[in-house]
């Protein structure tokens, strides 16, 4: 009895609504009254962060040049009861690269730099490997798409308490190999705008910091505002994580995660975005540059899969409204989206101090420009309905047969096999099931404590499919209208004896002082047929990841799969007579 009741209340959380009914809408919204909008958000705020554990937040709402609503909800320092407001400062985390691409197409406007040229013609110390002899260069351009190919992260020392200089990262990379050729798949990279960050330093010859606070956000208005290794000050928010107090560690990859920012602030730079460029009567962009910045540069990579992204700006379309600019942030604790609708001259920043548990930041976006647009025109936009669910049949054994297999994925290894007219899987400890759904694709299916299946509304919004595109067979992700790969069906390759002689497990040797992202538990296995590389990352909830890697010689191999991370390169290293193995800053010593 007692494990029913565990069992039933835990589905009853999970699939729960939100507690009450949202306030009744009125029949018609006058132009211009944003009353009813400021009246439904924060009811929306209110539930979302109960139930996902969020304890402080502030939005602002931009129509044009004016910030239309702004209001903070629960704490920004809960121990000294001190509530969030819209002037809480907090970390907006990857906004900040918006800001160095800003900077970057200023100097392009400038005539100082050439975002089509290589990157080393204005950062010659920069170099990296390449197994790709007719890869075309690595480019600022292609950078701020997220499409130079470049790896992800440089993991040691990102997150510490004594960051050394982000510009020590292109010194680093010389013994690096590339992921991929320019222009290939879109693979998103921290590392790639920190080297944007170091390309502003020689260019200007001004600390990175500084020159951003002269050239931008002095000029915007952002007086509240900063590049920084980390936060601090009587305006800034502390960190949390289900309501318990948290260290916010300094970030040394300042021009991609660094700027401290309040909401107010950051809607001077949504309305220099509507205003076609201009603040304070300055031109901060060209209009023309601004229209780049704001188009699709990736229409032709197949690898993307509808995918859109602009120079920074991540676009999606909404029928109803139109193309949403925007782009997220995420520190350890601290959590940011902002969005602009430039059709209807319409924006809004959300800033928050602790992970949420879902999609709380795009759903309240979302309402909030739909109920603005719907205030701005008069027009009444169609009701948000439930959809119902779409109806799952059983897999025939050909579907089965076709979609089983092993898959190398960002959340790491995955194998889909058969089991009655299902697909399972176990995912961080979990058992997933995959469905067949009567529009072609499959449907998630969650099995609480590995025995009931229940499919929660988040994954009840979460689609799967297979394709095949340019030679990879890719298993897709379908979500609120956007596609993405999810991850790559792969084969063993053949593990050499030298290879298998490096089995076991291993510990960090270099790892920087104060580091607060400590991979534990690294191990180099080998489980059905691939050799894997394992670790946890506690800290951010990452336990008994495996990553299948494919060697490409007796001294290095690459990671199995397509996207962030994917591809790049773990090799080993001889230091002081010691062969360690090296992997995204980090050298590792077998036990």
């Amino acid at each position: 009895m007692k494990t029913y009741l565990i069992c039933l209340n835990a589905i009853l959380l999970l699939l729960g609504g939100c507690a009450g009914s949202p306030p009744t809408k009125p029949e018609a919204i006058e132009r211009s009254d944003y009353s009813y909008l400021k009246t439904y958000l924060t009811w929306l705020i209110e539930q979302e962060m109960s139930q996902q554990n969020v304890e402080g937040l502030s939005i602002a709402v931009v129509d044009d040049q004016q910030v239309v609503w702004a209001k903070g909800f629960g704490n920004a320092d809960a121990a000294n009861l001190v509530a969030a407001t819209p002037e809480t400062i907090y970390r907006v985390g990857s906004i900040s690269k918006l800001f160095t691409d800003t900077l970057v197409m200023q100097l392009a406007e400038q005539g100082m730099l050439d975002i089509d040229k290589p990157l080393q013609t204005y950062l010659p110390d920069f170099s990296i490997k390449s197994r790709f002899p007719d890869a075309g260069p690595i480019t600022p351009r292609n950078i701020m798409t997220h499409h130079s190919g470049l790896p992800g992260d440089v993991g040691n020392g990102m997150w510490t308490l004594k960051p050394a200089p982000f510009n020590q990262l292109v010194g680093q990379l010389k013994d690096e190999y590339a992921a991929y050729p320019p222009n290939t798949i879109w693979s998103y990279s921290n590392q790639g705008v920190t080297l944007l960050g170091t390309m502003l330093e020689q260019v200007t010859g001004k600390a990175f910091s500084s020159y951003a606070d002269q050239q931008l956000l002095k000029p915007l208005g952002m007086t509240n505002s900063a590049f920084s290794l980390g936060i601090e000050g009587k305006l800034a928010s502390k960190a949390y994580k289900n309501h318990e107090e948290k260290t916010e560690v300094p970030l040394r990859d300042m021009p991609a995660g660094g700027l401290n920012a309040n909401v107010l602030d950051m809607s001077r730079f949504i309305e220099m975005v509507l205003a076609d460029g201009k603040a304070n009567g300055r031109q901060i962009l060209k209009p023309e540059t601004l229209k780049e910045m704001l188009r699709q540069q990736n229409k032709t990579v197949a690898l993307d899969v509808g995918f859109q992204i602009g120079l920074g700006w991540m676009l999606r379309s909404n029928q109803n409204i139109g193309t949403i600019a925007e782009h997220g942030g995420a520190t350890l604790f601290h959590n940011s989206l902002l969005s602009v609708l430039p059709e209807h001259k319409l924006g809004v920043v959300i800033l928050a101090n602790s992970p949420p548990s879902g999609d709380f930041l795009s759903k309240v976006s979302n309402a909030a420009l739909k109920l603005a647009v719907t205030v701005k025109t008069g027009k009444q936009l169609p009701e948000e309905t439930v959809k119902p669910a779409i109806a799952t049949r059983k897999l025939t054994p050909q579907e089965q047969e076709l979609a089983s297999g092993q898959y190398a994925t960002a959340m790491g290894y995955l194998k889909l096999t058969p089991e009655d007219d299902t697909l399972v899987t176990e995912l961080d400890g979990n058992s997933v099931d995959l469905v067949a759904r009567e529009d072609g694709k499959f449907g998630v299916r969650y099995k609480l404590f590995g025995l009931i299946p229940i499919q929660p509304d988040e994954l009840a919004e979460v689609s799967l499919s297979l394709a095949n595109i340019d030679g990879h067979d890719l298993a897709l992700a379908h979500w609120q209208g956007q596609t993405f790969v999810l991850g790559e069906k792969i084969k063993p390759v053949p593990i050499s004896a030298s290879l298998r002689s490096r089995l076991g497990e291993y510990e960090i040797v270099n790892l920087v002082e104060g580091e607060a992202m400590v991979p534990e538990k690294c191990a180099l296995r080998e489980r059905d047929g691939f050799l894997m590389l394992e670790y946890s990352i506690p800290a951010s909830d990452m336990n008994n990841l495996a990553f299948p890697i494919a060697p490409v010689s007796d001294h290095e191999a690459v990671v199995l799969g397509l996207g962030r991370g994917m591809r790049e390169t773990v090799h080993l290293e001889t230091v002081n007579g010691k062969e360690l193995i090296a992997y995204s800053g980090y050298l590792l010593q077998k036990k």
